[in-house]
């Protein structure tokens, strides 16, 4: 593509992202109360539903990869999972009691399919020395419009409640669906000839271990929810939790470009450890005190560790990847990290009820510890 049209694709893609995100995040700071008061659920069936919404994430991304290698088509994947999302929210809003919320749940975390075969464009696109600001481009604008989804769920909550507003919530992802289908231009090719998709053969075993390591830390790292619910536990007044959540969204809208320059100048493996030890930071902050002050001092952490996390993890991913199954290796990685996340949430979940509200916390410091000692076993480049 043109440079000019490798701009626009770019940025069409980080305002599709905003909006998206915008729609989603008007729910996600009140996701756990509405399951757990207005539904009924206790803290492992949230575990579960989120869970499960993380690991079909994943499983989602990994098709959605591998058939658009196959095919050589991304955006018809893109526009149809924003679509999906938007469906999604009506379907939260007229759901009476919890179990109604898993098939939604279900479709609206299916809509990732646009994962994949949006982050391989923009790596295909990228050059190398501005991959990572790409990446953390769109993160940031991710982040930005969750921050002003929590803004506008702040200002009109206590207004239209739960229903109405998942209502409203499925407005930005539409036309998201419209900037897709209409703006982002997919070169045209002939005579496609469908080719074998990638195999574990594909895989070098620097990646391996790349893999292994996102997998330890996915297993211990939990759900948000858990973390809005501790607050709640510990003093903050049920209107201040969507605060919280803007907090962290904020700082990794704030940090994530930042964190992806950073991971451009000196290596994604350094600014990956670092983000790893931000969430054992968390871990420790919540083990060690449980005050007010030291609660939002967590949040603030982990804003920052989603910030160096996210953009840098998938720019890592699209380098250690062989080019020709970038959308597949990214897919799979995507699925494998979704599938931990699916039993990661579920034991907190378990440990929190069964044990303590600390034995989460515990148990994810241990595993975090194991993913900083495998990533130190991995090379820049293969």
């Amino acid at each position: 593509m043109p440079e000019n049209q490798n701009k626009k694709t770019i940025k069409t893609f980080a305002l599709a992202s905003f909006l998206n995100d915008m729609g989603s995040d008007m729910i996600y700071p009140i996701w756990p109360l509405f399951v757990t008061t207005v539904l009924g659920a206790n803290m492992a069936i949230l575990g579960f539903i989120d869970g499960l919404g993380i690991a079909i994430v994943s499983i989602s991304q990994a098709l959605s990869g591998y058939i658009s290698d196959m095919t050589k088509k991304r955006k018809i994947f893109i526009w149809f999972g924003y679509l999906l999302g938007s469906i999604s929210r009506v379907g939260y809003a007229f759901s009476t009691a919890w179990p109604h919320l898993i098939p939604f749940k279900v479709l609206d975390r299916f809509g990732k399919i646009r994962g994949a075969p949006r982050d391989a464009i923009v790596a295909d696109i990228s050059k190398e020395h501005e991959r990572g600001k790409n990446f953390g481009l769109l993160r940031a604008m991710d982040h930005l419009g969750a921050t002003v989804g929590i803004l506008i769920t702040i200002a009109i909550f206590t207004i239209v409640g739960y229903r109405t507003l998942f209502l409203i919530a499925a407005i930005p992802s539409l036309i998201s669906v419209f900037l897709i289908y209409h703006y982002i231009k997919e070169p045209k090719t002939s005579n496609i000839k469908l080719h074998k998709g990638m195999t574990l053969k594909n895989i070098t075993p620097n990646f391996r271990i790349f893999m292994i390591s996102s997998i330890t830390f996915a297993l211990s790292s939990f759900s948000y929810s858990f973390l809005l619910i501790y607050a709640k536990e510990f003093g903050y007044a049920l209107a201040f939790i969507p605060v919280l959540y803007l907090i962290f969204t904020l700082t990794a809208s704030i940090t994530s470009i930042p964190f992806g320059r950073l991971s451009d100048t000196i290596g994604r493996k350094k600014v990956m450890a670092v983000s790893y030890l931000l969430w054992a930071l968390v871990c420790l902050t919540l083990i060690t005190t449980s005050t007010k002050t030291a609660i939002l001092f967590a949040f603030i952490l982990y804003g920052l560790h989603i910030g160096a996390l996210e953009p840098v993890q998938k720019t890592f991913v699209s380098e250690l990847s062989t080019k020709k199954y970038r959308a597949s290796s990214l897919g799979t990685f995507q699925m494998l990290i979704g599938l931990s996340a699916l039993p990661s949430s579920v034991i907190a979940g378990l440990l929190w009820d069964r044990i303590s509200i600390f034995a989460p916390f515990y148990f994810s410091l241990a595993l975090t510890i194991a993913a900083i000692i495998l990533l130190s076993f991995v090379k820049q480049k293969n």
